[in-house]
């Protein structure tokens, strides 16, 4: 099986890499400073369960050098994904599937109007990585786990293209999952991802710190509950007390860790914020419910990613 990672970076890196120790064909596609350093020592992944390196090779900036591929995790930031998706044709065949493993909600339905042949998949990966260093990615500490199924809900035993990506994952020492109801997985995530991206950017606090203190872990909590209301809206299957669900379960795992709009905001580059609490300010709107705590969290991060995007591109 033929795997290519489009954007090496926290997600698609750490979990490219733990397929490259398994199988032979995996390429990455990735830019800049990055590639430049995983093309001339590799790829290193320092993690919790132990560091390793994926040696040079395989590695390139051009979709076309990869040629056609039976999967293609789709990684990159969500405002790049209509650049990405138009950049696949050279890579894709009729029995290609695209995995997005991207934060936001709707990057599936970008990617499929660029696409002429091949399956889109949604995905949600839980992780917590980020790219440290030129050739260097860092995770600290997390499920590290994906979850995936196809856009139409069908029953996972009959989803044969989807049992065969999860075989090569779990044979790659991947915690992964084919679900049935992606919709409600990826909307799940978003109720966590969201507000916590948004809050640990805009208070440049860690989630422990943040949970620390009790009236900002009731602010997180509200923003949890935004999109939560929001997800049930759009018939997303979240159970009664989830975001209470959320809390308990961060009681499990090291949470002295910053998102990954932090890393981007303290370091200068474009923010994702408007696939965050920019679409859940949208959808608020959309469907008339209040989203305060997203709303000034979009518009107190906004000026930076407007900045930011407008320095990348000079």
């Amino acid at each position: 099986m033929k795997f290519a990672v489009i954007g090496t970076g926290g997600v698609g890196g750490f979990f490219g890499a733990k397929l490259a120790k398994t199988w032979e064909d995996v390429w990455f596609i990735a830019r800049g400073p990055h590639l430049d350093a995983m093309k001339k020592v590799g790829l290193q992944i320092n993690s919790t369960e132990g560091n390793f390196c994926v040696p040079p090779g395989k590695i390139t900036d051009k979709p076309v050098e990869v040629g056609p591929s039976d999967v293609i995790l789709f990684c990159v930031k969500s405002y790049d994904t209509e650049l990405a998706a138009r950049q696949l044709e050279p890579i894709l065949t009729s029995e290609s599937t695209i995995i997005s493993l991207q934060n936001g909600v709707d990057n599936e339905e970008k990617i499929q109007k660029y696409i002429k042949t091949g399956a889109v998949y949604g995905g949600v990966a839980n992780i917590y990585s980020t790219i440290t260093a030129p050739g260097v990615i860092t995770e600290t500490g997390s499920p590290k786990k994906i979850e995936f199924g196809p856009l139409r809900r069908q029953h996972a035993v009959k989803d044969q293209r989807g049992k065969t990506i999860l075989h090569a994952f779990l044979e790659a020492g991947i915690r992964a999952e084919l679900t049935d109801d992606v919709h409600t997985a990826i909307w799940k995530k978003f109720i966590f991802i969201a507000a916590v991206a948004g809050l640990t950017a805009l208070t440049r606090l860690t989630l422990s710190q943040i949970l620390a203190v009790k009236e900002t872990r009731a602010l997180l909590a509200d923003a949890m509950r935004e999109v939560e209301t929001i997800a049930r809206a759009v018939h997303a299957n979240v159970e009664p007390g989830y975001v209470e669900l959320i809390f308990e379960k961060l009681k499990k795992y090291d949470n002295n860790t910053r998102s990954s709009l932090y890393y981007d905001l303290t370091h200068e580059k474009p923010l994702e914020i408007d696939a965050l609490s920019g679409t859940v300010v949208r959808y608020g709107e959309r469907l008339d419910i209040s989203t305060p705590v997203h709303r000034t969290m979009y518009a107190a991060l906004l000026p930076y990613h407007i900045k930011y995007s407008t320095q990348s591109r000079t």
